[in-house]
């Protein structure tokens, strides 16, 4: 995943009203539970089921730092998923999403302005109709340059071109992403 579907993966787990288990065994019982069997567990992390058992008893308590992670990663993506949803629909609906970032943004303008691109630290809020297209793209599985063209429209019309209500012509250029924080 890139800097973009990172954030928005980030600012829905802000949602969450409950950390996810802590624990190997937990995290492996949440997960025989949610994929409704040990076969399917072992096939989802790459390791055998005699393995996903032996986490399940608590016969084994300390995973490597790989599967560790990737247990973590499909733990959180099973997490909770209608509070998942529900945060997704409020910021698509009716609140928006608040996007902060450190990018380099470039433009094409109007003659006699200039267009030389830098670094910039921004700090937006984004109408709900951006949220949607954000977390529809990246539902759809969209690359990372899809969901920074999203953004980059999204800042355009929102901070550099005030909704409208100057900069009529501006085409905003969104690269070389350093940071991006969403929060719904």
């Amino acid at each position: 995943m890139g800097h973009l579907a990172d954030g928005l993966e980030a600012a829905v787990h802000k949602a969450f009203t409950r950390p996810i288990p802590k624990t190997a065994g937990a995290r492996m019982r949440y997960l025989v539970k949610q994929l409704k069997g040990t076969k399917a567990a072992a096939q989802v992390l790459g390791i055998t089921q005699r393995t996903v058992e032996r986490y399940v008893r608590d016969q084994i308590k300390k995973p490597r730092k790989d599967l560790a992670a990737r247990m973590e990663r499909e733990v959180t993506r099973r997490w909770q998923p209608q509070i998942r949803a529900q945060a997704k629909q409020k910021a698509a609906t009716t609140d928006g999403i608040v996007i902060d970032t450190r990018a380099r943004f470039g433009y094409e303008a109007a003659p006699g302005s200039t267009d030389d691109a830098r670094l910039r630290h921004l700090t937006v809020a984004l109408p709900p109709t951006y949220a949607r297209r954000l977390f529809e793209a990246q539902a759809q599985g969209a690359a990372e340059h899809e969901l920074s063209e999203i953004a980059a429209e999204a800042l355009q019309e929102v901070y550099f071109k005030d909704a409208g209500r100057r900069a009529s012509g501006l085409l905003v250029k969104f690269t070389d992403v350093e940071h991006v924080e969403f929060d719904l």
